[in-house]
């Protein structure tokens, strides 16, 4: 038994899951056959060096072993990774010059074992405010230019520097515009919505949801052939339904809504989602299982294996929702993928006690611990730093 704190300051018992758990990583040597119904990529965290000499404001400091580690343990399941995402702190402690050496580290990974990857090109080498949209441009072209040279699909992010710069939807469609004719290959085009990064408030043009949706859906028409799909991540299951409805033939949507995976990937008569997840980092195994599932054709089956980690993901993805990196490395940490809870830009600091605690507990009823007597352990030890006689 363990004592857990609850938000007013009470603690209560909770009892931990004896038994091994049901979706152990599997061997992180090699990939697993990949999954057929569905693409299915997870956004994936970085490990920080615990023993760098750094500060919240400078460069992030990467353990390079324990981040490629995590991302064998992915492929191994037959996920595919997202790299250097909004997951990976992009932003939010990882800086442009470690993102570009975490994806060319991450490409060569991808390359040994023939694990899925795509990387996030954006333009987080320019500063948040000041310059042009000549600049914004450039900047994109040379993350893109890094990621396709290293082999990687990539992902054209949402711009910080373009929602400063843009003046309205023209400029939207101007640098996209641009950006997607340099693009070698199909790219996916990721629309971030102000819950994950307030920077991005109005993006496309305005604060009208319905308005920027138009601006996105006529950019897409206009480039449909360098567009291989959309990740939406504006937590509005019936707005990405009826976009994904009326994307061009040929263009795939992949959700990136963190509350309602579930029936967007099952997907109903007229069309479903694929997945391009953060909440997959720490559910990689369960969710590879259920759309195992999915691939025989069993819905229902798929539903019942992934609609019981829901409670958990909005557990972790909760307002201030930019804050969830910080449970999805506490769950690395108590699952054993890494030895110690200290992220990049001191960001372990960004969620309460009693937050990560019911993480914890949602997690651990899931079965997602390979070693529940390691996570009561590390549980344990996390409390007692914080004083809690567990």
């Amino acid at each position: 038994m363990i004592r857990l704190p609850d938000g007013d300051g009470t603690l209560r018992p909770y009892h931990p899951r004896p038994a091994p758990a049901a979706h152990a990583p599997g061997d992180a040597a090699g990939t697993a056959e990949p999954l057929v119904s569905r693409t299915v990529l997870a956004a994936a965290h970085v490990v920080a060096d615990p023993l760098a000499d750094t500060t919240p404001d400078g460069p992030a400091a990467v353990d390079w072993d324990a981040t490629l580690a995590f991302r064998r343990h992915l492929w191994s399941h037959g996920l595919g990774v997202a790299e250097a995402m909004d997951t990976a702190q992009r932003g939010m402690g990882l800086d442009w010059p470690t993102a570009a050496e975490l994806i060319r580290r991450s490409a060569a990974e991808a390359r040994a074992v023939g694990g899925h990857l795509a990387c996030g090109a954006g333009t987080d080498q320019l500063p948040a405010a000041g310059g042009t949209l000549e600049q914004v441009r450039a900047a994109y072209e040379e993350q893109l230019a890094l990621v396709e040279g290293a082999g990687a699909q990539a992902i054209l992010m949402a711009s910080r520097a373009l929602a400063a710069r843009a003046r309205g939807p023209e400029d939207y469609a101007e640098v996209y515009g641009h950006v997607l004719r340099q693009a070698a290959e199909p790219v996916i085009l990721h629309w971030l919505g102000p819950m994950f990064d307030p920077a991005l408030t109005g993006y496309w043009g305005s604060a009208d949801l319905d308005a920027a949706t138009e601006t996105f859906l006529a950019v897409i028409a206009e480039h449909s052939d360098k567009v291989d799909g959309v990740k939406v991540s504006l937590l509005d299951a019936g707005r990405e339904t009826a976009l994904r409805r009326r994307l061009p033939d040929g263009v795939r949507c992949y959700t990136g809504d963190d509350f309602h995976y579930p029936e967007l990937i099952a997907g109903d008569e007229r069309g479903f989602s694929h997945a391009l997840l953060g909440v997959f980092d720490p559910l990689g195994p369960l969710a590879a299982e259920a759309v195992r599932v999915l691939d025989t054709g069993d819905t229902a089956g798929f539903r019942a294996l992934l609609d019981p980690s829901v409670p958990l993901a909005r557990h972790l993805f909760q307002s201030p929702t930019r804050y969830y990196k910080t449970g999805v490395v506490l769950l690395a940490w108590l699952a054993g993928h890494q030895e110690h809870f200290t992220m990049v830009g001191g960001l372990q600091s960004a969620r309460s006690l009693p937050h990560l605690a019911r993480a914890y507990e949602l997690a651990d009823g899931l079965g997602l611990f390979p070693d529940p007597e390691r996570a009561e352990t590390r549980m344990r030890r996390l409390l007692a730093l914080h004083g809690v006689d567990a």
